[in-house]
């Protein structure tokens, strides 16, 4: 009898204790993601990418803006190891310079849309009532639309620009971690321990930065790495579309599109930069997987070997 009092003690003991999804330490984390193949060739891709925008004015052989009209639309050479451009320019610099603003939309957006997304999400679960329906029929609105779609509305309103693009990508991205966080602490504000603390007489605040955002991190954590290949993606098609960054600014989208008018002379002016965008959000999503692996506590023992 006293032993299953002293069980039941424990239970109660343990159930009262914060259970914080990002239990998982940094070594284990590490350990799982290098089983994961492709985590291991996103991780090693997502570091070139940010050493190539962090880098540019060393790794450039060129200035990326400086034109050279008597080499126009050249192939690739000892000089210019990708070509040239229609304006003379090397092709090689203007993708390494694209880079910085690839990954600068990628982390603005990223950052942007998790800060705001988390705290509407938190709001929205844990104060319920007209908070909850509000923001989440503003999220329902934000959905109505397919995302490009949206952006471009957006992007088109606001006028072109890096800041302008970030903040058009940013309007639709908060949505999805609102949602997202929202479910985790509509999950965690019953629990127990959350109970004890209210109980106890914590603050609101206190809760929320105490026991409910560290639940709520290591979904954040994976759908950071997803948002980034998307942002990075939609910065792309934007400038595609020519309502992003203007030139003569270096841009993978861009890039791309001038370069498919000369797709049968130089292949390399839309190729290089398609490769750079497909490679930047393969890598993305495969590191959101591993980390999506590395940190579910369901699927942490499996440990993907690809």
């Amino acid at each position: 009898m006293e032993e299953t009092n002293k069980k039941v003690d424990e239970t109660s003991e343990h159930d009262l204790e914060p259970r914080r999804m990002s239990t998982v330490g940094f070594r284990g984390l590490l350990k799982t993601l290098l089983k994961n193949r492709l985590s291991v060739i996103g991780i090693v891709v997502i570091i070139l990418m940010f050493s190539l925008a962090l880098f540019a004015p060393l790794l450039a052989p060129y200035d990326p803006n400086e034109p050279d009209y008597y080499n126009l639309l050249k192939g690739p050479s000892a000089k210019h190891w990708l070509g040239t451009d229609d304006l003379g320019r090397d092709l090689l610099s203007r993708i390494i310079y694209g880079a910085q603003v690839s990954m600068t939309v990628g982390l603005g957006c990223t950052v942007f849309s998790l800060m705001f997304g988390t705290f509407m999400g938190v709001l929205s679960g844990y104060r319920g009532g007209a908070w909850d329906m509000v923001i989440m029929r503003i999220c329902d609105m934000i959905f109505i639309f397919p995302g490009f779609m949206f952006i471009l509305i957006m992007a088109a309103a606001l006028g072109p620009g890096m800041i302008n693009i970030i903040i058009a990508i940013s309007l639709f991205g908060w949505a999805g971690p609102a949602r997202l966080v929202r479910g985790n602490v509509l999950a965690v504000r019953e629990m127990p321990y959350v109970e004890a603390a209210r109980a106890a007489g914590a603050s609101n605040t206190r809760i929320m930065f105490k026991y409910v955002l560290p639940n709520c991190l290591a979904p954040m954590i994976v759908a950071a790495a997803l948002g980034l290949g998307a942002a990075v993606g939609m910065e792309a098609g934007a400038a595609f579309l020519g309502i992003g960054v203007q030139p003569p600014t270096p841009s993978w989208g861009r890039e791309l599109r001038v370069g498919y008018t000369y797709l049968s002379t130089v292949p390399l002016y839309s190729v290089a930069p398609g490769l750079m965008i497909t490679m930047a959000i393969m890598a993305f999503i495969a590191l959101g997987d591993g980390l999506r692996d590395a940190l579910d506590p369901r699927l942490r023992g499996e440990g993907k070997k690809v």
